[in-house]
């Protein structure tokens, strides 16, 4: 993209010689279409006009609407230059590229994927697996190809599940409120926001949260969804360090008033978790607000840690993840690394391109030595013919051979 703007716009074709695509409308043209990528942006607008008599209010108010685009790095010119450069060629107003999110590559287990082949997960057949959509969102997201190429492993996708999903952002939800089920029969105790203890810094850790929000925000407006992720399961950590030595049956009895708070808290950080939890994993914060028992809010600027309010009765415990046993690792690995019969054509297809390639090579010297050698004898042959006479004779002057003479 930087190449081109640095050596200057040049003119690019956008017709193409096939049989199918969009006609060009014009004399001479009959034969014609128009190049795929040329008219493929023009049917963002053209698709929304097909959904909704109100395309314009998307695509005709760039004062306050933003475009922001998702693709993989080959489609860049497509979009920052012909499609824009388009807009602007019909002199009309129009909703323009604001921000572009681009991605690399993804290989699969140090290869690349191939579903001709069978190598790799797909859409179609991750279902099979039995994984549900959540897990494959955060792992897909967590490895998001952002600035360089990044690879799907079994063995990675487990231990996010495992120690990521399962032992951090499920643990804490699901500790609190089954604790707040068995303990006070499912109904927030009365607690306080602005409860201080000496043995804990209530105050300060709300800020704390607050802080990773904000981070958070940050992130996400900025398209840093990789970084957003990890801000999510950082603020799922503050909840489980708070709770831990803090919320059990001994600290209930001896402490109630902390405890209550720290109820309180943890589940309006949970409330919090769920909002800014649904941009990845939506059917993850339906879940949590189900247990919850309250409507999903939309993400705050900052933490409303009352939301929910004493004397509100939550719903019943439900696992947001399950362990996966890393024995499936291999299992996966062996049914979604391609059949014996086409590693066996891919090895038999990488042997005869190397025989190809060899007999190109062989066929090219020898080829090379022939014209060499016609080469050589052209150039003799030239030599003796241009040979001067015997005794200075010109050759018109010698006499004929023997056997001519009369």
């Amino acid at each position: 993209m930087v190449s081109w703007l640095d050596k200057g716009l040049e003119g690019r074709s956008i017709t193409r010689d096939l049989k199918w695509g969009t006609p060009i409308p014009l004399p001479g043209y009959e034969n014609k279409v128009l190049y795929v990528w040329f008219d493929a942006c023009i049917g963002y607008p053209s698709i929304t006009a097909n959904y909704t008599k109100d395309w314009e209010l998307w695509w005709r108010d760039p004062d306050n609407v933003k475009l922001y685009q998702f693709m993989g790095k080959d489609n860049v010119p497509f979009h920052t230059v012909i499609f824009p450069g388009s807009q602007m060629g019909t002199g009309d107003k129009w909703t323009m590229l604001n921000h572009l999110s681009t991605t690399e590559y993804l290989n699969y287990e140090n290869g690349k994927f191939s579903k001709s082949r069978g190598v790799g997960v797909f859409g179609d057949t991750a279902k099979e697996t039995g994984v549900p959509p959540s897990v494959w969102r955060y792992y897909l997201l967590a490895n998001r190809p952002e600035a360089g190429d990044s690879q799907f492993e079994w063995s990675s996708f487990i231990q996010m599940n495992n120690s990521v999903l399962l032992a951090n952002l499920g643990n804490f939800v699901n500790r609190v409120i089954k604790f707040v089920n068995a303990k006070c029969d499912g109904v927030i105790p009365e607690f306080s926001v602005e409860y201080k203890d000496d043995s804990f810094d209530f105050p300060g850790w709300i800020n704390e949260v607050n802080g990773q929000l904000k981070e958070f925000i940050d992130d996400m407006e900025a398209v840093r969804i990789r970084a957003g992720l990890e801000k999510l399961m950082q603020i799922s950590t503050l909840g489980n360090n708070f709770l831990q030595y803090r919320l059990d049956n001994a600290n209930l009895a001896e402490h109630p008033e902390r405890t209550h708070t720290v109820i309180g808290l943890a589940l309006n950080l949970c409330y919090l978790l769920a909002s800014i939890t649904s941009p990845f994993m939506p059917s993850t914060a339906e879940s949590i607000v189900a247990q919850l028992n309250a409507p999903l809010l939309s993400i705050p600027d900052k933490w409303d840690h009352s939301a929910l309010k004493s004397g509100h009765k939550i719903g019943k415990a439900a696992y947001l993840f399950t362990r996966i046993d890393e024995k499936k690792g291999e299992e996966w690995r062996s049914i979604f690394g391609g059949t014996q019969a086409s590693r066996l054509a891919e090895e038999e297809a990488k042997a005869k391109k190397k025989a190809d390639k060899e007999r190109d090579k062989e066929r090219k010297r020898l080829k090379k030595e022939a014209a060499k050698k016609e080469a050589n004898a052209v150039e003799k042959k030239e030599a003796v013919e241009t040979e001067l006479p015997l005794r200075g004779k010109v050759a018109e002057e010698q006499a004929p051979p023997p056997a001519a003479a009369p």
